[in-house]
């Protein structure tokens, strides 16, 4: 039909999900454990029908676009994008006791702190997809502060799921400090 294009691709005709706020339900462990039972298997299935290293790709792309858009989500849920809403949003990803995390600081211009128990690795390690976690997890920090609030910036060299005795996160305002 003439025009039904244009009418499907209309912004007012596509359908939006609902908020997203699983994280606040059963915490993000649970969440990610849900998420690589069910990922896992399609994963080995596309990697063996496309390529491993091409799915791999899509697969951090969606991933890291997913976080962005949950970090803006985030921030509204906690009601604004200082290092305090963000330093109060860390009760999700700590739910069930799935990190031991020690503050080393948090001040207006930095928030840095140590993950020195992550159940997320030990998580994927349990479930034979350790090689997986890193682009599961790890690698939404980076997109997720950037939806969280883009004038933060985020220093990590190392982290538990690679094998590394702790996680080492310095968020600092941009232009502000020099992270540690």
């Amino acid at each position: 039909m003439p025009g039904e294009k244009d009418k499907k691709d209309h912004p007012d005709t596509i359908k939006h999900a609902p908020e997203d706020n699983l994280n606040a339900k059963i915490g993000v462990l649970t969440r990610r454990e849900v998420e690589a039972r069910i990922l896992a298997p399609m994963l080995d299935a596309m990697g063996e029908t496309f390529g491993r290293e091409k799915m791999l790709a899509v697969m951090r792309d969606t991933i890291v676009n997913i976080a962005k858009k949950q970090g803006a989500e985030l921030a509204g849920f906690m009601g604004g994008v200082t290092f305090q809403h963000f330093a109060q949003s860390l009760r999700f990803w700590t739910m069930d006791d799935a990190l031991e995390i020690d503050v080393i600081e948090q001040t207006g211009d930095a928030f840095s702190f140590n993950v020195t128990r992550c159940r997320y690795a030990e998580l994927y390690e349990e479930l034979g997809i350790r090689e997986l976690g890193a682009a599961l997890s790890c690698a939404r920090d980076y997109a997720l502060i950037e939806g969280f609030n883009p004038d933060v910036t985020l220093k990590r060299t190392r982290t538990i799921m690679e094998e590394a005795s702790h996680c080492d996160f310095r968020y600092c305002l941009k232009g502000k400090k020099d992270q540690n």
